[in-house]
């Protein structure tokens, strides 16, 4: 008689893990702080991305940032809904998705981000029927690199931290999810580079969702024996 396994969580992040967006948003921040006469260079605002929007913006503008916060995150967003026809999902993303909710465990979209942004990558993903449960910023006063966003998601699951495992691209993804207790698998799609996410804690480091999908039976996604 086979063993019962454990059927874990599986919580992913969306914007450069599920979709190619984080450009968009480089993109988009890019913009808008540059209409605003306080222009960044783009690689420092890629190393933000996936941070906390007020974070973000401290990071990148400090002591002005305040003053500043409102206007630039509604730039942000008239620029990225504007890119929207770029967005799409990664090679397999859907197929990784599939796989995971075929071996009966619940998939959490965890982002934070806002509800508009999510519909727009809803409707590019379009999984919905694999999808067990969602989280957006309206569950959440601050976004990753705060656990509050993998709480929320476990919360929503139902189950606790070790009977989870969180996939996301960056940094700021591998320290929420550990903060909250869940292991954290990286992937390099959003920009980050492997050691770099590996520095940062994550338990494994895949290229990209199709590599991940290749290796998922034999990768920390699989389900464990009890």
């Amino acid at each position: 008689m086979s063993t019962p396994q454990t059927l874990p969580a599986i919580l992913f992040d969306i914007d450069g893990t599920l979709v190619d967006s984080n450009y968009a948003h480089v993109a988009a921040w890019t913009g808008a702080l540059a209409r605003l006469g306080h222009p960044v260079d783009s690689w420092r605002i890629h190393r933000s991305i996936g941070m906390d929007s007020a974070m973000l913006l401290d990071e990148l503008l400090g002591g002005s940032v305040e003053e500043l916060s409102d206007e630039a995150k509604a730039l942000h967003t008239e620029l990225y809904e504007a890119s929207a026809g770029s967005l799409r999902p990664f090679e397999h993303a859907r197929e990784l998705v599939a796989a995971v909710a075929a071996h009966g465990q619940k998939v959490v979209l965890a982002t934070s981000a806002p509800e508009n942004e999510l519909s727009l990558l809803r409707g590019v993903l379009d999984i919905e029927d694999d999808v067990a449960e969602i989280t957006s910023a309206e569950d959440v006063g601050t976004a990753k690199p705060a656990p509050d966003i993998v709480q929320v998601a476990l919360a929503k699951a139902g189950v606790d931290p070790a009977d989870a495992i969180f996939v996301g691209d960056s940094v700021w993804d591998v320290h929420a999810s550990l903060k909250a207790g869940v292991p954290c698998v990286g992937l390099l799609s959003g920009g980050t580079g492997r050691l770099e996410l590996l520095e940062a804690g994550a338990i494994a480091v895949y290229n990209d969702a199709a590599d991940l999908l290749a290796h998922v039976d034999d990768s920390p996604l699989a389900p464990r024996l009890p």
